[in-house]
Formats: C-alpha cells, structure tokens, sequence
C-alpha cells in the first residue's frame, strides 16, 4: 500500500471489535500493512553500511538512534569541524566501529565505495547539494528537514531521487509515530471530530537558540570561508541566517505543518502571517554578555493563520513560534463539531474533548479521563487491548511497544527497512516538498504583508 493514501483505506473490524479493555481515547489502531512490516527490523537484518554527513546535535541525536537499530554499521563520519569527527569516532569505537572521518563530503563518496545509505544531517543550505551527490552515487539517502532552504534546490532533490531510483526519506519523523497513526484513525476513520473546522498548532521556547564552541576548536578564517561560513558564530548559529536556514517557521514550524497536511488530507489554499525580530533586535545599548544575541536575521516571533479546503469545506488554522516564552509547549490541535483532539510528540500531551451534543462513544466508559481547562477528556494512549474471545491482541501489543521508542528511531527504522525489504517511506521527497512549499510560503507572506495564494502547480514537481 502505499503510504500516502493509507489514512483514506483505515477499513476492518468495528469499535467493538478492536475494544474489550482500557485503552484510552478508543484503543487499538490497525496498523496499516506498510508500517507493520517497516516498524519491527528483525534481529539477523542484513547489515547495512551507513555513512553519515553532519554530527552536529541533530546528527548526533540521529547518530544515537541508529545504534539502537539491528544490522546498522557506520563505516564513515564527515563533518567540517574536527570537534565533532573526534566526539563520534571515539563514540563508535565503543561500539565495535572503527570509522573513517573526513571533512569533506565528496572525497569519502569518491573513497567509501560500499556504502548502502549516507543520513545527511547539515545545515539546510547544503542539503540539497549533499543529497544529491549521494543519489548519484548509488547510495539512499535519509535527510533531515527542511528538505532546503530554497524551494529550488528542494525541487532539485526530488528530482535526483526519480533519476536515480533511490530511496530518500525526508526527517518528518510524525509520519512514523505510532500516535499520529493512532489519531488519524479516530480523525479519519472514527470521525470523532465530526466535521473539521479548524486547527491550532505552537511550537514556544523561553530563548533564541544559542551555541557556542571550545575556543580550542576554533575554525581559521580561510576553512570556514572554504565552507561558506564567515566566522564560527555563523556555523554553530546557522539557524538565525538567512543564507542558511529558513528561519524558525522552517526549523519547527515544518514538523507540525506537515501534520496539517497529512490530518487534512490536502494542502494549504492560502497564508496570512506576522513576524519579526521585535525581541532579540539590537537595541541603543547592548549588556555586557549579550552581544551574540543580536546577530540573529530571521523573525524571533512569527504567527501565521492557515486556509484549507477540504470537501466539508473551508478549514482555518493558526499556526505560532515564539522565542521568547515556553508556556505550552509544543502540540498541534484539532476542532471539529462533534469534539477536539490535541496530540503532540510529548507523550504528555494528547486527550480527546467530546462536545456535549455529540454522541457519547461506547468506549468511554472503559477509557482514562483526565481534567483539561476545566474539561473532562479523555487521554489519548495507546494501551493494552483484548479480542472479541477476552485474549490479548497482538497488533495492539506491537504498536504499545513501538510506543516506547525514541521518535526519531522509528522514522530511521522505517527508511532503513524501506531500504532492505522495499516497504514503503513514511515521507518520501514528494511529500517533503509538498511541506516545504506550505511553509516557506510563511516567510513570503510577512514579507509581503498580505494574504498570499497557493496554485496547486506549485505543490508539485
């Protein structure tokens, strides 16, 4: 089946079918037979070679994932700066892997030869340059998101994927979460918000990202201008540059815009958005201390409010990322007619609110409720359930337990069983760049200061 039209084919057995016991917000979700298969890598998995270009923090946490995963071997390590080839190569030594480190991405493509699959880890900028080579030099690719930061060079690489017939997964890594499968069954198939009307989403921090470095590693002049950086500010905070990054909207707001598209089935009509730097912009005197805060060029603040249409009808959303306040979190919320369900990758964070005038579900009285702004909801968990004859059902003990991992380990476990077994990619290029024109599309309505349009031509490559 494939992937991205598995919500619209949610058939099988009846509520009463898949419920006997707790399981909170419904209960058992079917997994689709794509996710089944690319969910559990067996333990005598082939092993396969894997190279990875960028070990900075996402990376690394990238890095750390895959040492979880059966029949996975890093057999090399490139990144510009030493500080981290040091780190990871003495990291992967502990684990029986005795890796290669370069610098430059190019000469380990044109040295490591047996490679069966680079994860591309670096600054959205040279993403697509990156992903590209190592399509067409026969290697699968699982790259980070944004896909780029120009919709160009995010074009470019869905394109080499096509020419090259390798597989590239797009870091989306909600598309392999067995919560969000779980919540789009009761969303698509169940109906338990009736008509969807409208959406919410968040992503607030207390601070503007800021890293720094060991002096001793310091970069010279001449190798980070080889690499496209004007000094080590640039390269550890390449976040706040134009040139580099896409800004917040991209760097977070990405991950839970995709999910719009993915719940609404569709894609944005039109964008209406405000932002700036109205915080961390230079002021008259700067503390001592604080300097470095006021070099960041994309907008600290940005609110945007979304247009869908669905065959309902219209559906309108609002979308932030602050930088100056924690408060909430992160989450993305759904609000229909008949209720509202908010979910979130924090597994703190997901209930189902049922609307007085709705009917009451025959599972509730068999799920987990808690109090919510003063609202009875119930939890959105993913328990133990039993089969119509009291036993315990197997499929919902398999999805319980992929419950446990690390978010990031599911979406590797599915590219690199995609790579084994051909199953199918959770976010293969066309979907990623489907989420990359949504949300660069935020940055141009700021700019603009108006309501931009979406053609649908644009969605497509």
């Amino acid at each position: 089946m494939n992937p991205l039209d598995f919500t619209r084919q949610l058939d099988g057995l009846t509520r009463r079918q898949f419920v006997q016991g707790a399981a909170a917000t419904a209960a058992a979700f079917a997994i689709p037979a794509w996710a089944q298969e690319a969910a559990q890598p067996a333990e005598n998995a082939p092993e396969l070679a894997v190279a990875i270009i960028g070990v900075g923090s996402q990376g690394g946490n990238l890095l750390n994932n895959c040492l979880k995963i059966p029949g996975i071997r890093f057999v090399a390590v490139c990144d510009i700066w030493p500080y981290w080839l040091e780190r990871y190569k003495k990291l992967l030594k502990r684990y029986d892997m005795d890796v290669n480190t370069y610098v430059d991405y190019q000469d380990m493509l044109a040295k490591e030869k047996n490679i069966d699959a680079v994860i591309v880890a670096t600054p959205d900028w040279v993403h697509a340059e990156q992903t590209n080579a190592c399509l067409k030099a026969g290697k699968h690719v699982y790259c980070e998101k944004e896909m780029s930061n120009t919709l160009e060079g995010a074009a470019s690489m869905v394109k080499a994927a096509r020419e090259t017939g390798k597989l590239l997964q797009i870091g989306h890594q909600r598309r392999s979460n067995p919560r969000y499968w779980h919540a789009l069954k009761l969303i698509g198939k169940d109906k338990i918000l009736g008509r969807i009307t409208h959406f919410y989403g968040q992503w607030n921090r207390v601070e503007l990202l800021k890293r720094d470095w060991p002096q001793k590693y310091e970069l010279d002049a001449d190798t980070l201008s080889r690499y496209g950086y004007g000094n080590m500010r640039e390269l550890r905070n390449w976040r706040w540059y134009r040139k580099y990054s896409g800004g917040p909207i991209c760097d977070l707001g990405s991950h839970q815009i995709d999910v719009f598209n993915w719940v609404l089935q569709t894609q944005p009509k039109a964008v209406l958005a405000s932002g700036g730097v109205d915080y961390y912009g230079k002021p008259a005197t700067i503390e001592p201390g604080q300097e470095d805060y006021y070099e960041s060029e994309w907008y600290d603040n940005i609110m945007s409010i979304y247009e869908y249409q669905i065959p309902e009808g219209t559906v309108r959303g609002f979308y932030q990322v602050l930088n100056t306040t924690s408060n909430g979190g992160f989450y993305e919320t759904f609000m229909g007619d008949q209720g509202t369900l908010t979910i979130s990758e924090d597994k703190r964070k997901g209930y189902f609110f049922r609307e007085l005038k709705a009917d009451k579900k025959d599972w509730e009285e068999e799920s987990e409720t808690k109090t919510v702004d003063g609202q009875e909801t119930f939890e959105l968990k993913i328990g133990e359930t039993l089969t119509p004859d009291g036993s315990k059902d197997p499929e919902s003990q398999k999805l319980l337990d992929e419950t446990k991992k690390p978010e990031h380990q599911l979406h590797l476990e599915n590219f690199f069983n995609a790579v084994r077994t051909g199953t199918p990619l959770s976010c293969p290029p066309e979907i990623g760049y489907e989420t990359a024109v949504s949300v660069m599309k935020v940055n141009d309505a700021v700019a603009a200061g108006k309501k931009l349009e979406f053609s649908p031509s644009e969605f497509k490559v």
